[in-house]
């Protein structure tokens, strides 16, 4: 994705589209998500992570077919459509089928290292397709538009990503699975069950919380810094034109936070590293709002980035640490609606918080409200203070 993470607004700007209707493009996209995000999980959780992730990678390629051989408002917004059943289809199964997998061979054992390498693998990926994107729209060497070849070459990746899925992802026969259709019948007792353990469990349900105070940094660092640069630098052409060298940076950083923040759980545990790493990406997002110079919100914002690397896959971990198999994409499915709903809400209050004072002390208050969610992390702490080392498997001739 990191080919056309740049361009995505671009390209129905190309063609024709106006401002408004590329934002409602993004509007398409989050009500398809928001309707199928606990329906697709709970049949995850029912069926079998495989066959889903199947599905959602089948659903990328069409949605990507379709934005890139679309040229007006409704074709786009039926590919934003499909990308949103891709999304919530893709949105928790391959983590909850790793963690699974581990669990097969080493029951209850932590799984921060791991995410953090996958959170450095991620952010290089994505960095690194950002500066390819912006090679290849340089040498142009197709007729036509100029933005045409990231996107094909994203259509091929994703018809690779399909067949990574296929031949590398294997998952054990699950016992009570019968049929697809017995499947989506038992997928709301699966959501049930999720719910249930998540009003239960006090440690799970602030660690929800917790995961709605991440979603407004990135209100900051991701919709906020645009429009903080051009304020300073007195014009929207010359902070796009710094974004986009940042925005890569940014991605880099965020695959060094990943590995920083393996390293710092690894010598204060999980708990504590979650908590220095939230309370560091809020502090970034402060340090946004009060620089008085182009220099410091960049500087702010790559801080604030590579903290954010750091802070999902601790976070994460501590989730799976309360969730169980049957539920595990469930759980993790609720803690993604937790932080979109937060975000879709906020977004607009911090933009009239900037409009009636001004984006600085937007962009402030978004860091401090942020920063008081790592009391939400104390429950998660003293669980972790009276939890047992899991055990090594024992080696088998």
């Amino acid at each position: 994705m990191g080919l056309t993470i740049a361009l995505f607004s671009l390209w129905p700007l190309e063609h024709g589209l106006t401002v408004t209707q590329v934002l409602t493009l993004g509007s398409v996209q989050g009500v398809v998500i928001l309707l199928l995000e606990l329906p697709t999980s709970g049949f995850a959780d029912a069926f079998g992570r495989r066959p889903v992730l199947i599905a959602a990678a089948v659903t990328a390629v069409a949605s990507m077919a379709l934005y890139l051989v679309a040229a007006s408002f409704w074709v786009f917004a039926a590919a934003m459509a499909v990308q949103g059943v891709f999304r919530a289809l893709d949105s928790g199964p391959l983590e909850a089928w790793y963690v699974d997998s581990v669990h097969a061979h080493r029951p209850g054992a932590d799984v921060d290292q791991e995410l953090s390498r996958a959170g450095t693998v991620l952010g290089a990926s994505i960095a690194l397709g950002a500066l390819a994107s912006g090679g290849l729209v340089l040498w142009d060497p197709l007729p036509g538009s100029a933005l045409r070849l990231p996107f094909m070459i994203c259509l091929a990746l994703t018809v690779v990503h399909l067949v990574a899925i296929v031949v590398l992802l294997r998952e054990p026969p699950r016992a009570e699975r019968v049929s697809a259709r017995s499947s989506v019948r038992e997928a709301p007792r699966v959501v049930r069950s999720g719910l249930q353990l998540v009003t239960a469990n006090a440690v799970l349900l602030a660690l929800l919380g917790a995961e709605a105070a991440i979603s407004l940094p990135m209100i900051g660092f991701e919709g906020l810094v645009p429009l903080r640069l051009a304020e300073l630098l007195g014009s929207e052409e010359a902070a796009g034109a710094l974004m986009s060298p940042v925005a890569a940076a940014g991605w880099a950083v965020y695959a060094g936070g990943a590995a920083v923040g393996g390293w710092l759980s690894a010598r204060i545990g999980v708990g504590r590293a979650a908590m220095v790493t939230h309370l560091g990406m809020a502090g970034g997002v402060v340090a946004i709002g009060l620089a008085t110079g182009p220099a410091g919100v960049v500087l702010g914002y790559l801080a604030a980035y590579g903290i954010f690397g750091g802070s999902g896959p601790l976070h994460a971990s501590l989730v799976h640490r309360e969730a169980e198999a049957g539920n595990r994409t469930t759980v993790l499915s609720l803690g993604s609606m937790v932080g979109f709903a937060v975000f879709a809400v906020s977004a607009p209050l911090a933009g009239l918080l900037a409009d009636a004072t001004s984006l600085s002390v937007g962009v402030v208050v978004l860091g401090v409200v942020s920063g008081a969610g790592v009391l939400l992390y104390l429950p998660a702490l003293r669980a972790e203070s009276d939890r047992p080392t899991p055990k090594e498997p024992v080696a088998t001739a």
